[in-house]
């Protein structure tokens, strides 16, 4: 398709990269993503790697990334358990018990902002819930038996299904609509399509919303999210929105591409380049 933009791509200070759709897919990168990132780091302009999924760390994205051919370090990756860790440590002190639903990336990213983490649920002051392939109904009920007794239920994303080789799966949002239906209390989101997220990376970048773009395939996190933000808002085709799905939304991205390599060489003649 033809690249299609109602936002002038010479003003922008900053991007905020999804992954999985944008970057990559499974283990392969998509068309662009290495040159893209190539031409952001010789152009010195600032970026940010922003993802729902909180299963893993930043070290493991980095590998990730490395085996592709996008070379970063973990300081460009911005993960929803790491900005679930920081808006808890705007609430609570280091020491502070937690009970946490979730895999390595949340359990050290807490962690690593000093909370601990108790399999007590009768003394967690906080219950903070992420994607988990190892859900059992126990800690669910721990989760459940917490909530209700008052302790703030915090969720990385609301992501109700994950794409996998063989389909889509139940996400971090299916456990969630689980915990919401047996505790009878919402949780505060902090990842996409919320707010939080995105003031954590403009504030690390360093940039006001008007001034950055996200990039993102999905409308429901990336593209509503950065609208949500103030932020100027990309989508790709790449992942698993479609142009007619895009297209319907009101209000639409402002600029929309192929991928990564059409964004690439659209951002380049808007400055000039060849």
């Amino acid at each position: 398709m033809k690249p299609k933009t109602e936002l002038d791509l010479k003003t922008l200070r900053a991007f905020l990269l999804d992954l999985d759709g944008v970057v990559y897919r499974g283990e392969a990168a998509l068309p662009g993503a290495v040159e893209f990132v190539t031409a952001l780091q010789a152009q010195g302009m600032p970026f940010l790697f922003i993802t729902n999924n909180s299963t893993r760390t930043p070290a493991q994205y980095v590998a990730r990334l490395a085996r592709m051919g996008v070379h970063v370090g973990e300081e460009a990756v911005l993960t929803s358990a790491l900005a679930t860790a920081a808006y808890l440590a705007e609430l609570a002190p280091p020491g502070t018990p937690v009970y946490v639903i979730g895999e390595t990336g949340l359990r050290q990213a807490l962690a690593e902002r000093g909370f601990v983490l108790s399999e007590d649920h009768a003394v967690a002051r906080y219950v903070v819930v992420g994607h988990d392939t190892a859900l059992t109904w126990h800690k669910l009920a721990a989760a459940t038996l917490a909530i209700r007794r008052g302790a703030p239920f915090i969720a990385t994303n609301p992501d109700r299904t994950l794409p996998t080789e063989e389909g889509l799966v139940p996400g971090a949002g299916a456990i969630l609509a689980a915990l919401e239906a047996a505790s009878g209390v919402s949780p505060q989101v902090i990842g996409k399509p919320e707010s939080v997220i995105f003031r954590q990376a403009l504030a690390r970048l360093g940039v006001l919303p008007r001034h950055a773009a996200v990039v993102g395939d999905r409308l429901d996190t990336d593209i509503h999210g950065g609208q949500r933000a103030g932020l100027r808002t990309i989508g790709l085709l790449s992942g698993v929105t479609t142009a007619e799905e895009f297209a319907r939304a009101n209000p639409p991205p402002d600029g929309l591409f192929e991928n990564l390599a059409a964004l690439l060489a659209a951002w380049q003649a808007a400055k000039g380049e060849r």
